[in-house]
């Protein structure tokens, strides 16, 4: 169910892409070059696009929200205990390297010893 909608997600922003690309500008520099596109019908063209770019997006956050339900939590807690096992595991396998100098965690009573 989690892929499925990571599929729908993907389809309604690649439509979402085309929908803003194909709406005319309302400002700025290319609103000047599109002027003589005001014939009869496109108006409501305008309207359609953006309320369904408005529908795309709520649509997008919708699916974002259930596919953070729909998420499988038991590979998420698996993982997680897994991960948890390995640093345990590393830390008990981790030795310190002295290089002939002691322990230095622990007073040997040579070094204080000179004082």
């Amino acid at each position: 169910m989690y892929i499925f909608f990571i599929v729908l997600i993907i389809f309604a922003s690649f439509l979402m892409i085309l929908a803003v690309l194909a709406q005319n500008p309302k400002s700025g520099m290319a609103a000047n070059f599109g002027a003589s596109n005001q014939v009869m019908g496109v108006r409501q063209t305008a309207d359609f696009l953006e309320k369904f770019t408005w529908g795309l997006a709520v649509a997008i956050v919708a699916l974002s929200l259930m596919a953070t339900m729909a998420m499988p939590r038991a590979d998420i807690a698996r993982s997680t205990d897994r991960l948890q096992q390995q640093i345990e595991e590393q830390t008990e396998n981790a030795t310190i390297q002295n290089f002939g100098l002691g322990n230095p965690f622990q007073g040997d009573g040579e070094a204080g010893a000179e004082e």
